[in-house]
């Protein structure tokens, strides 16, 4: 059977994250997709929030890396979210974070720039 997910999907932030002097210049909209695979019956079933982890204060904790200090790569930036998440809800068993770069300054057309990873405890 496969995992519960609480996924927060297509959160957007303004950052200076990159390699190129235009990136760390004008900075570039990033979104980020979170999904945190934990037991989600018991919180169902009572519907109680004490039983799952709030999603408001996933995205506190994403927004926290994305508005930290820039990383050159967005595999760092993903991985930053990932550990952050990890760190911050015990109950998680699993994330998967995909970050976006939509609109990348680069001299070619394409419809942007995904990194996507999945870590778990054992991975941490």
């Amino acid at each position: 059977m496969p995992p519960d997910t609480l996924t927060l999907s297509r959160l957007r932030y303004f950052g200076f994250h990159g390699l190129l002097p235009q990136e760390k210049a004008h900075g570039q909209i990033l979104e980020v997709t979170v999904r945190l695979e934990l037991p989600l019956a018991p919180a169902g079933r009572a519907d109680d929030l004490h039983l799952t982890v709030d999603y408001r204060a996933v995205e506190h904790a994403v927004r926290s890396v994305m508005a930290g200090p820039p990383r050159h790569l967005v595999e760092t930036l993903a991985e930053a979210v990932a550990a952050e998440l990890l760190r911050a809800f015990p109950p998680v068993h699993a994330v998967e974070v995909e970050v976006v770069k939509p609109q990348p300054p680069v001299e070619f057309t394409f419809s942007g720039l995904i990194v996507k990873i999945r870590r778990d405890r054992s991975s941490s």
